[in-house]
């Protein structure tokens, strides 16, 4: 019986795999220069907000800052990070880093996350336990978690996410 008539060989396509761009996982490097990008932004907000209620002069002095104004900058800083990206993350699944990259975040099927459960997955869960001192390495492992293979950090792991290239 010949090779091309056996019934018990596996089925054969001629099926040819092409990258759409959409499930190309953006580069560590991408990522991390995406992250510089958004921290630069997030310093000319707070430097400012800072230097108004005199927090640098506050450490050159050792003393430490009060319960109310933690409180009043954890708020300022979640309010100030939805005003410069939210519409991004919600319309596009990008911060102004990830947009001025080429890069996105998307669900593990390649589409847009919703936008709450990616901000209360993604974001809320590491800001929150980075604030408790037995939590205060966890912005350290969560970054080092995209030496991975999958190069996905802690937060998309909670999110089920990942973040890839946008290719045009």
């Amino acid at each position: 019986m010949s090779e091309d008539n056996n019934p018990y060989n596996a089925p054969e396509s001629d099926v040819q795999f092409q990258s759409s761009g959409l499930n190309d996982l953006a580069s560590r490097w991408l990522r991390l220069f995406a992250a510089l990008i958004d921290g630069l932004i997030a310093a000319v907000v707070t430097v400012p907000l800072m230097l108004y209620y005199n927090i640098f002069d506050m450490a050159m002095k050792g003393q430490e800052m009060s319960y109310e104004y933690t409180l009043l900058f954890i708020f300022l800083g979640i309010v100030a990070f939805m005003l410069i990206h939210g519409h991004l993350l919600k319309t596009r699944g990008q911060t102004v880093g990830k947009l001025a990259l080429g890069i996105k975040i998307v669900t593990l099927d390649g589409n847009l996350p919703p936008f709450a459960p990616l901000i209360l997955k993604r974001y809320l869960p590491i800001w929150a336990l980075q604030l408790l001192p037995a939590f205060s390495l966890l912005g350290i492992v969560n970054v080092l978690f995209i030496f991975r293979a999958d190069k996905r950090c802690v937060h998309d792991l909670i999110a089920g996410t990942k973040v890839v290239r946008i290719i045009k």
